[in-house]
């Protein structure tokens, strides 16, 4: 059913920045973790950040106006629940998604220019620099698949795979996932040299060093490491052209054991394009920090994993997001 729009909800939607931009511009600077220590009055947080006065006043006040913290004269603290989900060490803790979704808040508002031109929107790294945005993305996309990983690897098989070939693997999340649920796997996760280290850090936390090879190399140019009965493609395909997806398919049957599967998890659309909504609004976010990625539907990528030498293409799992599922098995090349 058609919404009838008034001033009021077209007001909201055009004002919806606003706490988005305070609420971001408060992790940037670390707040949150200034504040966790104990409440503060804005002079205090003012020198510990090395900030203008005037200007952390009202960040301040704006915070607690939107009910993220809490102001007591001249002195704020944390509301509840804000540590758990703001600060580093929270049980909780999407801080890194907070700071990567400001990253893409300034991709988003330069839209309109996007769409003139046909070309991404230049990017404008935070405060924080360049290596830290790499670093907060990274974080953020682990913090995403914390719950989700374990569920997902049990829904394709995770008990039967010999060897996961995991490509742009990042910090590893859905390595160590499938690892856990099967103790007799071995991985490779393949990743750009930036992104190794925080690979290596967490799968040594996780205690599967022995069972997990990394290797530095970028998809779009290096060949991948040959071998492997299942390779894994989580939130890839979306950052690609179709012409990509293709080339990026055949180096990877390339390397797969005959027989091999390759599993992808992505945003898959309808045939509208219009649902998932959260995918029609992602694809905003690919035309803005992607020369040519996108959402695609299931038939747009069955017909690229059927032409780039894969049978059996099935999606085995829909979700209105980022987790649904797609198998391909590649051709037997003795058949």
């Amino acid at each position: 059913m058609s919404i009838c729009w008034n001033v009021e909800q077209i007001m909201k939607i055009a004002k919806g920045y606003q706490s988005a931009c305070v609420l971001a511009a408060a992790a940037e600077l670390d707040i949150f973790h200034i504040l966790h220590a104990g409440e503060r009055t804005a002079a205090e947080i003012a020198e510990e950040m090395a900030t203008d006065i005037r200007a952390t006043k009202t960040l301040l006040d704006s915070l607690a106006a939107i009910d993220l913290l809490i102001k007591r004269d001249d002195k704020f603290s944390l509301a509840d629940g804000v540590a758990d989900v703001l600060t580093a060490k929270g049980s909780r803790c999407m801080l890194d998604m907070v700071r990567h979704q400001a990253n893409c808040l300034r991709r988003w508002s330069q839209l309109a220019a996007t769409v003139k031109t046909g070309r991404p929107a230049e990017y404008m790294p935070s405060i924080r620099g360049p290596e830290q945005d790499q670093t907060a993305f990274i974080i953020a996309m682990d913090n995403l698949a914390r719950e989700t990983a374990p569920l997902l690897v049990s829904e394709f098989g995770a008990q039967q795979v010999k060897h996961l070939l995991d490509i742009g693997g990042a910090s590893g999340s859905y390595t160590i996932a499938l690892l856990k649920a099967a103790p007799a796997a071995r991985a490779t996760l393949f990743d750009l040299p930036e992104v190794i280290p925080l690979a290596r850090q967490r799968i040594v936390e996780a205690g599967l060093s022995d069972r997990v090879r990394l290797v530095e190399g970028d998809f779009y140019r290096d060949e991948l490491p040959a071998g492997a009965d299942l390779a894994l493609l989580s939130a890839i395909v979306h950052q690609n052209s179709r012409v990509q997806n293709r080339e990026l398919f055949i180096k990877i049957n390339e390397a797969l054991a005959d027989c091999g599967q390759l599993i992808i998890r992505d945003v898959i659309m309808d045939e509208s394009r219009i649902r998932p909504p959260a995918g029609a609004l992602f694809a905003i976010n690919m035309l803005v920090a992607t020369e040519g990625g996108g959402t695609y539907t299931f038939g747009e990528l069955k017909e690229d994993l059927s032409t780039a030498g894969y049978t059996d293409v099935q999606l085995i799992r829909q979700d209105d997001w980022m987790n649904s599922l797609i198998r391909a098995v590649k051709k037997d090349s003795k058949a």
